[in-house]
C-alpha cells in the first residue's frame, strides 16, 4: 500500500489549516461532554475506544510487512528508532524502553527519538515540533545507515519533526515506516511502508492522547513484540530473554524453567545460575546437555534462536 511513493513530504506551510484533518474533527457523539455524569462519561469513552481494535485490523498488513522489514534489517545488524513529538514521541520511547529489561536487548538496539529530546517526557515542549531541521540532526547524530528502521510518528501526520526526520533517514537509505492517524489523502507520505490508524474524532476535539495515542501503543506494542518473535526472543508464548535483574524477574525466569522443563524451584534456581541467569541458555543446557561454553557457542550459530538451536542437537524438549 505505500511502498515507491512519488510524492514529496508535506512541508510545514501545508499544516497551516488543520481543520479538517480527522484528528482534529469535532466528534458528533460528544458534542455535550461537559454535561454528562460520570458513569455516562466512562461509557463514552469506552464506546469510542472500541474503534481502536478496529484501525488495527485495518491496517493488519502494514502492519505485518514493517515487522518483517524490521525484523530482518535487525538480524543484519540494524537498529529501529521510533520518532516522534509530544504523546507520539513519549510513546516510542516508552516502547524502545522497554524492550531491554523484557527480551535484554541492548538499549541501542531499539532507540526513541523525541522533539526536545529527555526533557519533553515530562515537560510539554510541543514548539518544538515544528523543526523539520532538528527531526534531521537527530537522525544524523544517531549515524542512520541503509541497515536501520525509522518509525515516524504522528497521530495527525503533520509533524515536521517527525517528516524531516523521515527525509533524511530516506536520504541515508534506511528503512523508513509512517505511523499516523489520518487518511493518506489528507497528509502523504514518502516512506517503504505507511500505516495508517484511523480512530476517528476525538472525544475531545483535538486531543490525541485519547484514542490516537491509545491505537499507537497498541500499534508498537505489536511491531515491537513480534520483531523480537522472529528474532528468537520468544519460546512458545514464554520470554526467555528476560533480564533477570530484580525479584520479579527473577521469579518470573524460575517459573518459566520450572514450567517448561518439570523441574522444582531449587533445581530451576540451580539451573539457572549455571547458565549465568539466562532462561535461552538455560533451557538448552538441560535439553542437550551441554555446558555453558558450548551452549553459547550452538546459540550464536543459530542467531539465539533456541528451537533452531535444539533442533540441530541430540536434545529434545519435553
Amino acid at each position: 500500500m505505500t511502498v515507491g511513493r512519488v510524492a514529496s513530504s508535506p512541508t510545514p506551510d501545508q499544516f497551516s489549516g488543520r481543520g479538517h484533518l480527522l484528528t482534529e474533527q469535532v466528534n458528533p457523539r460528544s458534542q455535550n461532554l461537559d454535561q454528562l455524569s460520570s458513569l455516562e462519561l466512562v461509557d463514552l469513552f469506552n464506546q469510542e475506544d472500541a474503534q481502536v481494535i478496529a484501525a488495527i485490523a485495518a491496517a493488519r498488513s502494514e502492519l505485518a510487512q514493517a515487522i518483517d522489514r524490521s525484523a530482518e534489517a535487525l538480524r543484519q545488524g540494524g537498529r529501529l528508532f521510533y520518532v516522534g513529538a509530544g504523546t507520539s514521541g513519549r510513546l516510542g520511547v516508552l516502547d524502545a524502553a522497554e524492550c531491554p529489561p523484557t527480551f535484554c536487548t541492548p538499549p541501542e538496539l531499539v532507540q526513541g527519538i523525541i522533539a526536545g529530546g529527555a526533557g519533553a517526557l515530562v515537560r510539554s515542549s510541543e514548539d518544538l515540533e515544528d523543526r523539520a531541521e532538528d527531526g534531521k540532526a537527530a537522525i544524523a547524530q544517531r549515524q542512520i545507515t541503509a541497515l536501520d528502521v525509522v518509525v515516524g510518528i504522528a497521530a495527525g501526520g503533520t509533524t515536521p519533526f517527525v517528516h524531516g526526520a523521515l527525509e533524511a533517514a530516506r536520504e541515508r537509505g534506511a528503512t523508513t515506516v509512517f505511523i499516523a492517524c489520518v487518511p493518506a489523502e489528507q497528509v502523504s507520505a514518502v516512506v517503504d511502508v505507511d500505516i495508517r490508524l484511523l480512530v476517528g474524532p476525538e472525544v475531545l476535539a483535538g486531543s490525541t492522547r485519547l484514542k490516537a495515542g491509545t491505537v499507537t501503543k497498541l500499534a508498537l506494542n505489536i511491531l515491537s513484540t513480534s520483531v523480537m518473535v522472529h528474532l528468537g526472543k520468544v519460546y512458545g508464548n514464554r520470554m526467555i530473554d528476560v533480564a533477570v535483574t530484580n525479584h520479579k524477574l527473577h521469579d518470573r525466569a524460575l517459573r518459566i524453567l520450572q514450567d517448561l522443563t518439570a523441574l522444582d524451584r531449587q533445581a530451576a534456581a540451580g539451573l539457572l545460575e549455571k547458565s549465568g541467569r539466562s532462561v535461552k541458555l538455560a533451557l538448552l543446557m538441560h535439553w542437550t546437555g551441554l555446558n555453558r561454553e558450548q551452549g553459547e557457542q550452538l546459540l550464536e550459530q543459530h542467531q539465539g534462536n533456541l528451537r533452531q538451536a535444539v533442533s540441530s542437537s541430540s536434545g529434545q524438549p519435553s
